[in-house]
């Protein structure tokens, strides 16, 4: 029997805080997949200023209570600014809505204690919006023994078999993705077996300390091109320094950015300090891949590129000095005829549909929970 195709809008803020992607697919939530349309909208300064401001407050779980005002005040904008967006894109195209995937944006994620929080109030945006609204996408994770993420990789188990019959990519591939955080996806065969087939992992940094260093330092956001890193030195003694004395020694737990600290660079100039910051992101990503590629005994000349860090060339360039395996081609999923800026609000949109429908969207092998289980919260407030 033909499987109901959904068009459904996704929405994703990553760490960089900068504005929305927005996303609309047609899936069915199993194998079918085409993108209709992709769009980003900046946050206006007061929201960005106030995102950040945020962010740099919530240290521990208790955080988020002393600052409980703020934070449900700037939920409420934040959630009014996607309601807007959603109702200006949808007023622009002839798509009817079936579902939107509302990821929201990360302020405090802590897999020990089970507790993910992310700004963006579901019922609200349904009720703004009048459509069925998917959101917390991480909590029934955590609350079956995972670390609530990465979540993206069934849509890049999805989208590499595309690729792999298409453009003739064999597998096995390996899904990298840069955004705050660096998570890989490992696609050792495409089946029906997805408790086998796929592995993913946190693996290192991404943008996070580059962007926080370029924010601290100057009036950028972020380092676009790695423009400031390849305008610097690296300093290979303070490299070298915290090569020894920082190793991601597990690669079954998530990351979140406040795991890192620029302070090994803080007497540095800005673009030295650009230079040196991405040099270590890329040792760190390299021998994350490499350690996750012995484990698992799957060795991929075909990495996949998605996530802003893609366009970073100079922690391209890095990454690619530092890999075991030279034979490894690092390629932008933009030469796959996707658009790798909207690969997560894409995912989202995605895991919309698999959670409305009851499917798994994290496995054991993605995010260590317990058993493949679905997530995601339902709201139809309208």
């Amino acid at each position: 029997m033909k499987k109901k195709i959904f068009t459904s809008l996704g929405l994703m803020s990553g760490t960089s805080m900068d504005g929305i992607d927005l996303s609309i697919i047609k899936s069915d939530g199993y194998d079918e997949f085409s993108s209709v349309l992709n769009v980003y909208r900046e946050f206006d300064d007061e929201i960005y200023q106030q995102l950040t401001n945020l962010r740099d407050k919530i240290s521990d779980i208790n955080d988020l209570k002393v600052h409980s005002e703020i934070l449900n005040d700037l939920e409420k904008k934040f959630t009014l600014f996607n309601a807007k967006i959603i109702s200006e894109t949808i007023k622009n195209s002839d798509q009817e809505i079936d579902l939107i995937g509302f990821h929201g944006q990360t302020i405090f994620h802590k897999a020990n204690i089970k507790v993910s929080k992310q700004l963006g109030d579901g019922k609200l945006l349904s009720s703004l919006t009048k459509k069925i609204v998917i959101n917390n996408f991480r909590q029934n994770d955590l609350n079956h023994g995972g670390e609530g993420a990465p979540l993206t990789p069934i849509f890049h188990n999805l989208i590499s078999n595309i690729i792999n019959k298409k453009f003739q990519v064999k597998l096995p591939i390996n899904m990298i993705n840069i955004g705050g955080i660096t998570n890989v996806t490992q696609i050792e065969d495409y089946s029906n077996d997805l408790k086998k087939n796929f592995f993913a992992y946190d693996i290192a940094p991404g943008n996070c300390m580059i962007d926080r260093w370029v924010r601290n330092h100057s009036k950028s956001k972020f380092d676009k091109y790695g423009n400031y890193a390849a305008s610097g030195k690296v300093d290979n003694l303070i490299l070298n320094q915290a090569i020894d004395n920082f190793e991601i020694k597990s690669f079954d737990k998530s990351l979140d950015i406040k795991d890192f600290d620029l302070s090994f660079v803080k007497g540095l100039s800005f673009e030295d300090g650009c230079a040196t910051l991405t040099k270590f992101t890329a040792y760190l990503i390299s021998d994350g891949l490499n350690k996750i590629n012995e484990r698992n005994d799957i060795f991929s000349n075909d990495c996949i590129l998605c996530g802003g860090g893609r366009k970073n060339n100079f922690l391209i360039k890095s990454i690619s000095e530092f890999l075991d395996n030279k034979n490894i081609n690092l390629t932008d999923i933009d030469n796959y005829n996707f658009d790798g800026n909207f690969i997560e609000s894409q995912a989202f949109a995605f895991l919309a549909i698999r959670s409305y429908l009851n499917l798994p969207i994290s496995f054991p092998n993605t995010t260590r929970c317990k058993k493949a289980i679905s997530g995601g919260e339902v709201s139809q407030n309208f």
